[in-house]
């Protein structure tokens, strides 16, 4: 077993790419380290020699770099822990699926659906800023692309008092039967109305206009034209006063876990020139139309649209 006392990361991280590369899916990595919380460093009056510091959050980030997953420590003695890498499975993620029936691809029998955002802190912090940012409590009509099973909707929910959400409309649209089915047991309230429909053809929904619109990480998708169904839901579906959110991946959901950093086409690594090239458009867009606009967050980006002088 390996002892990586004293060690740099970059010896650290040659070492355990050269172990991982030869390790099969779910196989696990063990190696020694000093203990975290038995920090040794020139800030608590240590030399300046002292060994490297590597946090509990240094290591928990170099295991999703390396396409791991970080088991639970073991420690050894006071001063070393025992510490193991587990090597997920690359071929277990939605993004590989290939249902017969595309509008099941996100339904509610597929990989997508064991997916819990609302559970994940990069993206549960990010959206809850996005929501309050846009005065959540001060919309009446929220009309959401891509709801799926309604977990944003639950978000909201949570963030409320029962008398505003009552007092709200909520409209929700996906073309997934069954992830609609579900979202409609989830909230059989009368305020709230799902719609099982392509998002390309919102012209067929008698759907009134709404002040917030929401969408996460549905825009983007294949089979949408992303930057004139975006101008043509600005133009047409959104109150003079209204409010934007839209939720760009940047993460891949691979066994089970959140991995920084959107796979793009032709890369072995994620690169991030196609969202920041969308997120670009719409700020652009937006501000020509006088709204303000924040890009926020980490694994999901969030761009919220607020009208200048609105609400």
């Amino acid at each position: 077993m390996k002892r990586l006392i004293g060690a740099q990361l970059w010896e650290i991280t040659n070492w355990l790419e050269a172990e991982i590369s030869k390790a099969e899916m779910g196989d696990t990595v063990g190696f020694v380290i000093p203990n975290p919380d038995k920090r040794v460093d020139a800030d608590n009056g240590n030399p300046q020699n002292t060994p490297p510091y590597h946090s509990w959050k240094a290591w928990s980030d170099l295991a999703e770099l390396l396409y791991c997953r970080m088991l639970t420590p073991q420690p050894l003695n006071d001063n070393e822990v025992l510490l193991r890498y587990q090597k997920l499975d690359l071929s277990d993620s939605f993004h590989q699926s290939r249902e017969e029936d595309k509008r099941e691809k996100y339904g509610t029998t597929s990989r997508f659906a064991t997916i819990q955002k609302n559970e994940a802190p990069s993206f549960l912090f990010a959206f809850r800023r996005a929501l309050l940012q846009a005065r959540i409590e001060a919309r009446r009509t929220i009309l959401d692309l891509g709801i799926n099973s309604g977990d944003e909707f639950d978000m909201i929910r949570k963030l409320l008092d029962s008398d505003h959400w009552q007092q709200m409309q909520f409209i929700g649209i996906d073309h997934s039967p069954s992830a609609i089915e579900k979202a409609q047991a989830r909230f059989p309230e009368e305020n709230v109305t799902f719609h099982c429909h392509d998002i390309n053809h919102l012209n067929e929904l008698p759907i009134p206009k709404a002040d917030l619109l929401l969408s996460i990480g549905t825009l983007q998708s294949p089979g949408i034209d992303f930057k004139p169904l975006f101008m043509s839901l600005i133009q047409n579906y959104l109150t003079k006063e209204g409010a934007v959110i839209l939720g760009f991946p940047n993460c891949r959901w691979i066994d089970g876990e959140m991995i920084y950093g959107a796979k793009a086409p032709n890369y072995a690594f994620p690169e991030m020139s196609l969202v920041i090239k969308d997120i670009y458009f719409c700020k652009k867009y937006l501000q020509q139309h006088r709204f303000r606009v924040t890009i926020t967050g980490k694994d999901y980006l969030f761009l919220t649209a607020t009208k200048i002088g609105g609400r």
